[in-house]
């Protein structure tokens, strides 16, 4: 599952900003967060886990879930390349700006 598509929905995302800075939480607590039903919420830590965004593991009778730090590795790849191509976009830009001053 692409994780830019699944990062795409809003409530996916603030999941996992709280697991990022929260740590490990169960669902509950992580329900505590939003105004929607329990099941949405299990519904969102599902696409979430299936992506491999967020972990799961089971302590005693508790599941809690973590954020997955890997998992953003295809987003900070992408951001990169992007980042690449605009600056090389605006080096020759810049060039092209000089060589029309002078």
């Amino acid at each position: 599952m692409d994780t830019f598509a699944v990062l795409a929905e809003p409530r996916r995302r603030r999941v996992v900003e709280i697991l990022a800075h929260r740590g490990k939480l169960s669902a509950s607590q992580i329900c505590d967060e939003f105004d929607v039903t329990p099941q949405a919420i299990s519904q969102h830590l599902r696409v979430l886990r299936e992506a491999n965004v967020i972990r799961m593991e089971k302590s005693a009778q508790r599941r809690l879930y973590a954020f997955n730090p890997q998992s953003m590795n295809q987003i900070q790849g992408w951001a990169a390349e992007m980042a690449r191509i605009w600056n090389s976009r605006l080096d020759r830009l810049e060039k092209a700006l000089k060589e029309e001053a002078a």
